[in-house]
């Protein structure tokens, strides 16, 4: 089972609910700041649940609009949600990063630009940051149920910690950079050498 759709299913067990309020809730809780669900995904992901026998759905009728599709977890998606919730509490699991990608490969690039996109990585992070902070105090800081709270807290404890470890980058990138010589030839790629 995907992240996105344990997330989805979570939401689901937690409460049946309808598609716009899984929307919401994932607004809300500043979910996609820890996992990937994009907005259009969220009804193929219901309906790949509800093919897996994870989740049903029913139709109520809305008062003055159409009716809509209320999803419900059934016994079996009660179960897998716990399963894979325990996998996922009790396992430590590689977190791939497009970011660490970029890293491996910057050394064919030109060390300005390496510094450049790094920069550009770090500011977001601080943008992000402050999505994440505004999101929690949106939801009322420090009154959240713990576990709520914890999501928040262990978000931002994380972007603070890649924040500091990216300005290490940054500060040992510029170092290279003012160890090169003037008079070092330029290529079409990288001219720095980062194993030394």
């Amino acid at each position: 089972m995907t992240d996105a759709e344990l997330a989805i299913l979570g939401l689901v067990c937690e409460r049946e609910r309808y598609g716009y309020e899984i929307e919401a809730v994932i607004e809300e809780r500043g979910m996609r700041e820890w996992t990937a669900i994009g907005f259009s995904s969220i009804y193929y992901l219901l309906k790949k649940l509800q093919q897996d026998g994870l989740v049903r759905s029913r139709l109520e009728e809305g008062g003055r609009g159409a009716a809509r599709k209320v999803y419900q977890a059934t016994e079996q998606g009660r179960s897998e949600m716990q399963s894979e919730t325990l996998a996922r509490l009790s396992q430590v699991r590689p977190s791939p990063s497009p970011f660490l990608l970029g890293i491996a490969n910057a050394p064919g690039l030109p060390l300005e630009e390496v510094i450049e996109a790094v920069e550009a990585y770090r500011q977001e992070l601080m943008a992000r940051m402050g999505r994440v902070n505004t999101s929690w105090i949106r939801q009322g800081k420090g009154h959240l149920p713990p576990l709520v709270e914890a999501l928040f807290d262990y978000s931002t404890a994380m972007l603070r910690a890649e924040d500091a470890w990216v300005g290490g980058l940054l500060a040992r990138l510029r170092q290279v950079g003012g160890k090169k010589s003037p008079a070092q030839p330029r290529s079409s790629g990288g001219d720095w050498d980062p194993w030394r």
